[in-house]
């Protein structure tokens, strides 16, 4: 039986990873919605405010593409009560860093997945706990460049696991996008009739 492909609608390469190693056909395009945080807007709301815009861009582009299954996220960091969001330059990573070490933070990421059988909508929060870390480490990290485009300024997946002790919670959610959730709620919207697929309907 054929699987259509779905939609998700991000420019994150993360996701996409995420997406193609769970063997399910997508095509993947971003989507333009403003992510500018309101005052005083907890990041619950914030999360919840962004990926439904995110959802009513793409329907659209999946009406006009006749695609009947969407997938949006959004991933923010969490520290004390405040969402750190991509850092503008070197200063602002390195302070996020500095902020992080020897400290337990949240990463939050919430999803919405279209099919034909609904709308799932979910929000992921896992722990992360960064080890301690000398100014000469955090200034070697900034000077990767890996934090510039990842919210909390690190990337779990990449060098940025030297940074991080434990984590309790799910891997993937703070790579972006919690893949035992998101699997689960696409058979549920059927925009995949079962998990795992067989080969033949991937190939």
């Amino acid at each position: 039986m054929f699987v259509p492909p779905l939609l998700l609608a991000s420019a994150s390469p993360r996701r996409r990873e995420i997406l193609a190693t769970l063997g399910l056909p997508f095509e993947a395009q971003a989507v333009d919605a403003n992510e500018d945080e309101l005052p005083g807007e907890p990041p619950e709301r914030y999360l919840e405010r962004i990926v439904a815009a995110k959802l009513r861009l793409a329907r659209e582009i999946a009406a006009r593409r006749g695609i009947s299954s969407v997938l949006v996220a959004d991933t923010t960091v969490i520290l004390d009560g405040r969402m750190l969001a991509k850092p503008q330059n070197p200063g602002e990573n390195r302070a996020m860093i500095a902020a992080l070490a020897s400290r337990v933070h949240q990463v939050k990421t919430r999803f919405a997945a279209l099919g034909p059988k609904g709308e799932r909508a979910r929000t992921v929060s896992t722990q992360v706990r960064f080890r301690p870390l000398s100014p000469g480490e955090i200034d070697s990290y900034v000077a990767t460049g890996e934090g510039r485009d990842k919210a909390g300024g690190y990337a779990i997946q990449g060098i940025g696991a030297f940074l991080v002790e434990s984590i309790k919670g799910s891997y993937s959610a703070v790579v972006g996008l919690p893949a035992c959730e998101v699997v689960q709620a696409l058979v549920e919207v059927g925009a995949i009739p079962s998990y795992p697929l067989p080969l033949s309907e991937v190939s």
